[in-house]
């Protein structure tokens, strides 16, 4: 059996206002067997959206690019995504019957649920990135999403 491709989704999830007009920006990125990079961006820009739904719509959009199973390391500044899978929150709220440890409702269940769906073919590790910070392509998500919503 093939070794799975190795894919890097970097995301960035960006809103004026919260709700408000937002976007996401997604770089895929690729390194083929002849050691070529390849990368694709994703972009688009939303009416009356929050940030995290944002955070969230950048990596689904990223792992429902991918063709095939892969091998995904997903890159985010965002601790509402990244935490939610490092430190196991999702599997607690699923068990839960998607509510917090609080017992309210998990919010943008729509979102999670269509996420834990897109990563199923694929083994998808998350790290965390601090944004803003000079990491070129955590910049060049956010700059793809924010020209998303601005350009609405």
């Amino acid at each position: 059996m093939p070794e799975k491709v190795k894919v890097t989704i970097y995301t960035d999830g960006a809103c004026s206002g919260n709700p408000g007009k937002g976007g996401y920006g997604t770089v895929l990125v690729h390194v083929d067997s002849y050691g070529v990079t390849h990368e694709k961006e994703l972009s688009e820009g939303f009416e009356n959206v929050t940030n995290n739904q944002m955070e969230l719509l950048a990596v689904i959009v990223g792992l429902e690019a991918l063709k095939k199973p892969a091998d995904v390391t997903v890159v985010s500044d965002s601790k509402y995504v990244v935490d939610a899978f490092n430190n196991n929150w999702i599997y607690g709220w699923i068990k839960k019957g998607w509510k917090t440890a609080g017992k309210s409702p998990v919010k943008n269940i729509d979102l999670w649920q269509r996420l834990l769906k897109a990563m199923k073919p694929h083994d998808v590790t998350y790290k965390w990135v601090k944004g803003h910070a000079g990491h070129d392509y955590n910049e060049r998500c956010d700059m793809l999403a924010v020209t998303a919503y601005k350009n609405l």
